[in-house]
This record gives C-alpha cells, structure tokens and sequence, in this order.
C-alpha cells in the first residue's frame, strides 16, 4: 500500500478540548456526588499517558534491529510524514507505544527493507480461510440466509481486577463479552457457568454482556470467569450489482443507517468529498461500495491503534494519519458508504480462528433485495485469493470463526455503567469499576480461551 502515513501530534490541552465532548453526555449519567470527583481531563491524561509511553531512544533502538544505522533526521523526516505516531505531553514529546513496529507496517520503504530480512508468509486466520472461503461459497447458495461451514466452539473468558485496586470489600462490578443472541449467523448459544451470580443483557441490546459482581479481598486479585458455547456460521451473498434494486430511501432503516452519529460517524467536508470522489458516475450501490471497499484496502496498511477512547473522530483520524485497525478502517468504510446513500453499522467481537483468535471490528452494508451482509473492510481482498469473487468475498461474506458481541459502537451497557466506559467504542475486552471509578485497562487483565470442539452439522438454515 502506497499512501503517506500523517503524524498525529497535538498537545494534551488541545486533545482534551477536541475529546471532552465525546464523553460529556455518559459523564451526566454519574451520580451527582460522583461528579465533583471525576475529571475527563484527567482520565484522558491518564490514557494517553500509557498509550504514549515510549521515547526517542526506545523507538531508534527498535528500528536499528532492521536499519542498525538509522540517523535521528531519519526519525526527524518519518515524524513529519506521520509514519512516527508522537505526541507532546507534559512538554515533552513521546512516542506511542507501537510507532516503532508500526513503521514498518506503514511506511513503504520501511516494510520493504523488514520484509527482505524477515519475510512472511500466510498467518494462521489467512491459511484458515484459504480453505474456508471456497467452500462458504460453494455451499452457502444451498442455505435460505446463506450461511454455511458452521464450527462448534467453546469458550472460557477471565477476567482479573489487581489486587488491591480497589480498597477490601468494595463491590467491583464487571461486564463481560456473549456472544449476540439476535444473529442467524449464531446458533446455540449458551451460558455454560460463570464465577458469580449474573444477569444476560437482553437481546435487543447493542453490546451482548454478562453481568456480575464480587467484593474485593485485601492482597488477591479479584477473578470473573464465564464458560460459553456457540456454532458460528460462514456467510456470503454472491452479489450481482444488476439485482441489487432502488432503496426505500423514506424507510426507517434507511433513514436511520445513513444518517450522521455522535464521535465516529460525521459527514466533514473532508469526507464528503472523499465520497463524492470515490463515486463519481457510480450509481448503482453495490459498485459504490466496492469503489469505497476496494480504496480503503488500497490505501489504508493495518497499524496498531492507541485507544478509542483518545481520538475525536475515528475515520478523520485514518484518513489525516494514512493507516488504521480493524475498528478505524470500519468506520471509516461506514462513514463513507452513508455519505453514498447506502445504509451500513458496526459490528465487532472476536475472530476465533485456530491459532489466531483476538479482538475483531468489521461492519455490515445494506442493498436492497439481498438485505444486510457482512463487510469486512480490514480482512480486506485476500492475497491468496484465486477469482475475481474471492478478491470480493469480503464485501458480502464472512468467515466462520465470528463471535459477534457488538451490533453498533458506543451504547450504554446493561445494567447502565456509571463511570464513562474504559473502551468508550468498542465492547470487547469488558469493562469493569466500582463506586470510586472506572478501573482502567492498567488495572486489569483479560484472557480468551477457546476449545474446537467440531464442525457444526451442514443443516439447512
């Protein structure tokens, strides 16, 4: 991919000014006397801190293991392009966590020189799907929703809160990730145990999640544990840009998945144009959203991403920085698809892939006559892709090792959190505080553990 990467570097006065706003309206919802004491200043502070947290002389050593004699008006020239994420805190300028790995993924040159020293081939997701992808597609015309390939997965999630984060016998309250009950893609779905008395979010919420409580004990970490079962099924709608039809553009889906949404969907100048550009002449809606689809994966490398929680407005911040994650190119994809007059929302969870198995965002795009399909705009056109329609897959189709948690981005959790979220986005490594605060991600830890226990059966769905 062939774009300039653009630095982020603003100072903490101007970025708190810019991301007070996202959080103002979950700060009302705190109890009054809870108000006074919390301060987004300085929980945003706190975030960017650990986010930006290495220095000039960590970054260099890093990149010399690949340029052993990188000069510091090198640095100076990748700063300046935005390949080098910094930012000035403190008065001091410091480097995001990842900037050195993240150069070479984002700055051409770069990647080029780490690829020739060590180069790689399919990861395990890819090699996975080399095989997958073929037969959803062959089997998935058989199906009624067009789903197909379906696995059998168990999962253990864990949660563990430090000790003494919060003082003995304070009750800490936990959210977890379940996978979304609404979805034909999902079927036996099952709470299997969990490490304390829960409560299942309903299934007409945004974010699927297990409640539960437990009080801390002074000197041990406090643990929240679920067990879980699901069968995820592939997807893929073999779309034919000549079937898909006109929309209701006075319905209510259509109005409400093209409309503009608080943070991370706004229609800027600068997007509109972009999307006024990337359609121009195209009128039928599939092959505007293969021009916005097939743009992104050309332009966009995958980068490590600081938080959510940190940035104003997602796809501005792809599109000023020349790179983005599974989340960040996703919203931008929705964002300009809206601004194209197709309908689209986020939907995010976990890959479950053999080898493989992590955090997840991809999105899903409306047409009319063949309904919602799976997009995922960061899987992107494979490299082992054999056919025109492989290359594609990915706008219409999914793999089958989803677990969907999230069907939007940035609703309130249930039971309603009282402190602003620590992923004030994104729903997936869980959330967790108690009457004092949110506790953020340096006061606890997540493990993901999932068991392959077969194939699902080829039923007809």
């Amino acid at each position: 991919m062939n774009n300039k990467p653009v630095l982020f570097s603003r100072t903490a006065t101007q970025v708190s000014r810019a991301a007070r706003l996202i959080l103002l309206g979950l700060t009302l919802a705190l109890p009054l006397q809870s108000r006074a004491d919390y301060s987004w200043e300085q929980d945003l502070h706190h975030r960017l801190l650990l986010d930006f947290n290495k220095t000039r002389a960590d970054v260099k050593a890093y990149i010399q293991r690949y340029i052993p004699n990188v000069t510091d008006s090198q640095l100076d020239r990748w700063e300046a392009s935005r390949a080098l994420e910094t930012m000035t805190l403190d008065g001091e300028k410091r480097y995001f966590h990842n900037a050195a790995p993240n150069l070479f993924r984002i700055d051409p040159e770069c990647a080029a020189i780490k690829a020739r020293q060590t180069p790689a081939g399919l990861d395990e997701a890819d090699l996975a799907d080399s095989v997958n992808l073929p037969l959803i597609m062959q089997q998935a015309n058989k199906s009624t929703h067009r789903l197909a390939q379906p696995k059998h997965v168990r999962v253990k999630y864990t949660l563990t809160v430090n000790a003494d984060a919060v003082p003995e016998g304070e009750v800490i309250r936990c959210w977890l990730p379940f996978p979304h009950r609404s979805l034909k893609r999902h079927t036996g779905v099952k709470l299997l145990s969990a490490s304390q008395p829960y409560t299942i979010s309903p299934r007409s919420a945004t974010h699927s999640t297990v409640y539960m409580e437990q009080r801390a004990v002074k000197g041990q970490p406090t643990v929240f544990t679920e067990e879980f079962e699901l069968q995820p099924y592939g997807e893929y709608h073999a779309i034919r840009p000549e079937n898909v039809r006109p929309y209701k553009t006075h319905s209510a889906l259509y109005r409400r998945y093209t409309r503009e949404e608080a943070r991370h969907i706004r229609f800027t100048p600068r997007l509109r144009a972009l999307a006024d550009s990337l359609t121009a002449g195209i009128t039928n809606p599939y092959l505007k959203a293969r021009s916005i689809f097939t743009w992104i994966n050309n332009h966009f490398p995958w980068a490590s991403a600081r938080e959510y929680s940190t940035i104003d407005n997602i796809p501005e911040y792809v599109v000023a920085n020349g790179h983005g994650d599974c989340g960040q190119v996703s919203l931008l994809f929705i964002t300009l698809c809206r601004l194209s007059g197709i309908p689209a929302h986020f939907q995010s969870g976990f890959t479950l892939h053999p080898g493989h198995c992590g955090m997840h965002d991809w999105a899903e795009a409306y047409f009319e006559g063949y309904g919602w399909v799976p997009v995922d705009q960061s899987f992107g056109i494979p490299t082992y892709a054999d056919s025109e329609a492989e290359r594609y897959f990915f706008l219409g189709g999914i793999d089958s090792w989803r677990l969907v948690v999230n069907q939007d981005y940035g609703d309130r959790l249930y039971p309603a959190k009282q402190y602003p979220r620590s992923e004030t986005v994104d729903f997936q490594r869980g959330e967790v505080e108690w009457s004092g605060g949110n506790l953020y991600f340096d006061q606890w830890h997540w493990s993901i553990e999932p068991e392959y226990l077969s194939d699902g059966p080829e039923t007809q769905r």
